[in-house]
């Protein structure tokens, strides 16, 4: 069963990634091949050196680290000493604040990631909001098989990845220090209380 990006991320058919299909660990693991593609689609108005793309309108604080290939949209800010690696898209109006690492993730416009986070390889759709010390995790370390899973309704499917964080809808609401485990699926306009642990599938 497909979990679509494309009914949850509004922007996505009119993102660079609009004719990428397949589910999101499989999106988030081509990361960096679909972005260094996406900059063959840009627009007018973008600097293109060494496979990072920023808009004429983004600001880039000193200090910060992009690591290429990376997109970064009209007038989104990325502060100082954040760290974008693995291939990182950021569309128009998004924030990122001090402190935040981003790994192999897309994240739509108008978002907002606050300080002190980690996202890694996930899809953060449009309007959401990320508190500080928020995480999305990407990994099951605690299991002997880290194989995610991801919870569908009643079934359980297989991901065949290592390293999957979570797809984010539209207008979602993290809080402070909360957590998402790897394989998390949040719907539009899911809020998640400040300290909260969400974890769809805690069983091995």
């Amino acid at each position: 069963m497909l979990i679509s990006t494309k009914s949850r991320v509004a922007d996505w058919l009119s993102s660079p990634f609009a004719d990428v299909c397949g589910q999101p660990w499989e999106i988030t693991s081509d990361a960096a091949v679909l972005i260094r593609e996406a900059m063959t689609k840009l627009k007018t108005g973008y600097c293109i050196a060494d496979n990072i793309a920023v808009h004429h309108s983004a600001r880039v604080e000193a200090g910060a680290i992009i690591k290429p290939p990376a997109i970064l949209g009209p007038k989104s800010f990325i502060a100082s000493h954040s760290y974008l690696r693995g291939g990182v898209f950021l569309g128009a109006s998004c924030s990122v604040g001090p402190g935040c690492e981003l790994k192999s993730s897309f994240v739509f416009s108008g978002s907002a990631i606050a300080h002190f986070n980690y996202i890694g390889d996930s899809i953060m759709g449009c309007n959401c909001n990320v508190e500080a010390g928020a995480v999305v995790a990407n990994s099951r370390n605690e299991f002997i098989d880290k194989e995610i899973r991801v919870k569908w309704g009643d079934q359980i499917i297989e991901t065949g990845s290592l390293k999957f964080g979570a797809l984010i809808g539209d207008c979602c609401r993290i809080g402070a220090n909360a957590v998402l485990a790897p394989g998390t699926v949040l719907e539009s306009n899911t809020v998640i209380p400040r300290l909260a642990l969400v974890d769809q599938l805690p069983q091995s």
